[in-house]
């Protein structure tokens, strides 16, 4: 048997159960087991998989580690040292989106050269003390947009730095389907199938992570978040206005016979 930990601060417990819960399902594929324990102030997350299937496990832990760092650290990084000028709360949080997804793929890079399965890994120290040139790059994306918190005042200034990042973000879905309700609620759909209900706030910000070539949206009402994706997503952005129609015949009709 192959065995390895990963282990985090009891202070982020709830991010190490998100990782436990995520990592868990991937090792279940090759008839692994996964273990969840404290001690003292560490958490514990064990696996153990076959000798033979070592390469492909290293491969889930690899992506799992590099989706937290680049993710909720990276969040978290941003949180505390980038300052914009007062926008309204749903396009302050699509630009802080945008600069968690903007040269992503240079972020994971910048993880997996540091990481190593010679010792257990420790999440919190690997982040403070091995990837010290991974925040240094985000501390120099945060440093051009508060040196410019002066120009940033202005929405349209805001807007076209917003829109900039979102059209340099890589492509990762080639078309999607996005529904509105008749209770002002939203669903993604890829190939007929619905995804979660959304609030217009965690729209914005899905749609920014998935970073679609082309978006359907079929809308019954104008609000904010319709114009903020008008903006930022331009000719990507092709809105339907749907006044009768419920959501089934969409989903049923409009999506799964395109």
């Amino acid at each position: 048997m192959w065995e390895y930990s990963i282990n985090f601060s009891l202070k982020n417990e709830k991010i190490a159960l998100g990782f436990f819960d995520k990592i868990k399902k991937d090792v279940l594929k090759f008839n692994g087991l996964t273990v969840y324990a404290k001690q003292d102030e560490i958490i514990k997350i064990v696996l153990a998989v076959d000798k033979q299937y070592q390469p492909e496990t290293e491969i889930i832990i690899l992506k799992a580690v590099g989706d937290l760092i680049c993710n909720f650290f990276k969040s978290s990084f941003l949180n505390k040292y980038l300052f914009l000028p007062n926008q309204d709360e749903m396009s302050v949080l699509a630009f802080k989106k945008a600069l968690i997804n903007f040269d992503k793929e240079t972020d994971y890079f910048l993880v997996s050269k540091h990481f190593s399965f010679k010792e257990n890994l420790f999440v919190e120290s690997f982040y403070q003390f091995k990837l010290v040139q991974l925040r240094e790059k985000w501390q120099e994306l945060v440093r051009l947009a508060n040196d410019n918190r002066e120009y940033l005042v202005s929405a349209d200034a805001f807007n076209d730095l917003l829109k900039f990042l979102i059209d340099n973000l890589d492509i990762c879905k080639d078309e999607i389907d996005v529904i509105e309700d008749d209770n002002e609620h939203y669903y993604i759909c890829e190939k007929g199938k619905k995804g979660e209900k959304l609030e217009s706030l965690d729209l914005v910000t899905s749609l920014i992570d998935m970073s679609p070539q082309k978006i359907n949206f079929y809308y019954k009402n104008e609000n904010h978040a319709i114009n903020l994706l008008k903006t930022i997503f331009d000719r990507r952005l092709n809105l339907k206005y749907t006044s009768n129609q419920t959501l089934n015949e969409y989903v049923n009709v409009t999506v799964i016979t395109k």
